[in-house]
Order: C-alpha cells, then sequence, then structure tokens
C-alpha cells in the first residue's frame, strides 16, 4: 500500500467544549495520511492519477478554520469524511491525526490529540 503524507499542518480555529476555547480559539496541527496506489502516477508522471496535495491541504483548512465543533474528534471525523468523498475511486483509506498543543486544561503536558482511521466500504 502507498501512502500521501501531509506532516503537520498548522491551522488556527474556534473548536472546543469550553467557552474560551470558542471566542479566543487556538492552535490546531493536524497530519493526513492517504491510502493511494501511487503506481500509475510515479510511472507515468501524471498529478490526474494522485491526489493534489494542494487541493488536500485546502480540504483540511476549510474544516479546520471553518465551522466550530466541540470536540476535536469531530474535526478528524468531518476531514476524514470529506477526503474519502472528494477522492472517491482514488484514496481507499485515510488516517488523521489532530492535536491540540495549547488546550486551556490544567497540568503538565505537551498537547492533546486525537487519531482516526477511516476506510472506505465496499
Amino acid at each position: 500500500m502507498d501512502f500521501i503524507h501531509l506532516n503537520e499542518m498548522q491551522f488556527y480555529g474556534y473548536h472546543g467544549a469550553l467557552s474560551e476555547e470558542t471566542v479566543l480559539g487556538q492552535r490546531f496541527t493536524v497530519t493526513v495520511s492517504m491510502a493511494v496506489d501511487l503506481a500509475e502516477a510515479g510511472t507515468n508522471d501524471d498529478l490526474s492519477k494522485t491526489v493534489n496535495y494542494a487541493e488536500a491541504y485546502s480540504v483540511v483548512q476549510s474544516i479546520v478554520e471553518g465551522e466550530p465543533v466541540k470536540l476535536i474528534e469531530a474535526v478528524a471525523e468531518r476531514i476524514a469524511v470529506k477526503l474519502l468523498a472528494d477522492y472517491k475511486g482514488r484514496v481507499s483509506g485515510v488516517r488523521v491525526l489532530v492535536v491540540k498543543p495549547d488546550p486551556p486544561i490544567p497540568g503538565h503536558y505537551s498537547s492533546v490529540s486525537v487519531e482516526i482511521e477511516r476506510g472506505r466500504l465496499s
């Protein structure tokens, strides 16, 4: 299986269950891995046989910087569903990691995150 990775994309959004998160906003880091057969694209040097990274980045950006939700689980799910829908026939599975580097909760930690993996049903 081949993969395309978009690593540690940085965005600013207003997601969170706490009121200060939806008012002040915060940074989010997102990594996406898409399962794609890259043989034809690699052999023929043909962009139409792969996933355009710039387009995939824009999909993720529109979700993270778009309509606020309470949970980063919902952010991850929306990203996975949209990428699978937009690249139907090309992407067979997707893994999404959403990181909140600075959530407003007490304690000592580097970040909080969720990671989901979704595949296409036959």
